[in-house]
């Protein structure tokens, strides 16, 4: 049976991680293996980044009143890319098991300052997000994101992210493994600058399709990520089917998303112009309740974004 995820709960906002990645290369200059995050942890000087930048996030958290719904480190902890950088299935399910502890006890300290904490695993597509990956089937997507929910499955996350995806195939491939494997899932999509996933569909089409296709194995809900504003308010047209979406983490940036993870700098954009629009999103959208960032935010970003959703959230 599949761990059941809280619904929402008036008054309850959730808050993530920003842009970690775009954060830990450029502000901190870490590289990273095939943009793999969870490396790191075999660095001294790199934990320790880690660890403040994970602290500024949970004190952004506290001082908004948000549940902390924190993961990261292991969006390229699944065996393509994981064989890229060099690893065995076995050090891949090791980092994972690391990557959530990591999580654990930075968050530790601050169990009362905070209505709660929740941990989330991270799964990127089998391919790069930002391209075509036309040959995948859902059968062939079930099977490999397996791996690493039964990895996140063992650390006891609660809530699994499948992140950056960009066509219907593998969105139902990873719900089914999902589901069978009991893990609450959501599903985000990417959106480009013509306001529809890379494979073409709208988002309107590409989740009421999932949901079809997948059945009783459907995610728990949706997000985006890895998109400005410009790029996905346009796409969220008016139906019930908005309701599925629950989770918004935008870019930092209006520009090309490839271009904001090879830079080479941090592109921040407008840290309070970004709060701004998120709070306009979250007036427009009373249901969603999961907010953070994607590429080139961090704890600046999430600050205006959690002050401005609260308080459209507290004025009703």
């Amino acid at each position: 049976m599949r761990q059941a995820f809280p619904s929402q709960t008036p008054g309850t906002i959730y808050l993530t991680e920003g842009g970690q990645e775009t954060e830990v290369m450029y502000r901190h200059g870490f590289e990273l293996p095939e943009f793999a995050m969870f490396p790191l942890l075999d660095n001294p000087a790199a934990f320790d980044v880690m660890r403040a930048m994970y602290q500024s996030y949970l004190d952004v958290a506290a001082r908004h009143d948000c549940v902390a719904l924190i993961g990261g480190l292991d969006y390229r902890a699944s065996p393509d890319w994981g064989r890229k950088i060099g690893l065995t299935d076995q050090q891949l399910a090791d980092y994972q098991q690391r990557s959530i502890d990591f999580l654990r006890d930075v968050a530790a300290p601050y169990a009362g300052q905070l209505p709660g904490v929740m941990f989330v695993g991270c799964i990127g597509p089998r391919g790069d997000a930002y391209s075509l990956n036309k040959t995948i089937t859902a059968e062939e997507a079930e099977e490999y994101h397996s791996f690493q929910l039964e990895g996140l499955k063992a650390a006891g996350v609660d809530l699994a992210k499948a992140m950056t995806f960009n066509n219907v195939p593998e969105a139902v491939g990873v719900a089914r493994a999902a589901a069978r494997i009991g893990l609450p899932l959501e599903v985000s999509f990417t959106l480009d600058s013509n306001h529809r996933l890379k494979s073409g569909p709208s988002l309107k089409s590409a989740i009421e399709n999932v949901d079809f296709i997948a059945g009783e194995d459907r995610p728990d809900f949706y997000g985006i990520n890895c998109s400005h504003p410009f790029e996905f308010s346009p796409a969220l047209e008016p139906g019930t089917w908005i309701r599925r979406i629950r989770s918004l983490r935008p870019n930092a940036a209006m520009m090309d998303k490839q271009s904001l993870c090879t830079l080479g700098h941090l592109e921040e954009g407008d840290p309070v112009a970004l709060g701004a629009q998120m709070g306009m999103l979250a007036r427009s959208y009373p249901h969603v309740d999961m907010w953070g960032g994607c590429c080139g935010t961090w704890d600046k970003h999430l600050e205006h974004i959690a002050a401005n959703v609260r308080e459209v959230r507290a004025t009703g």
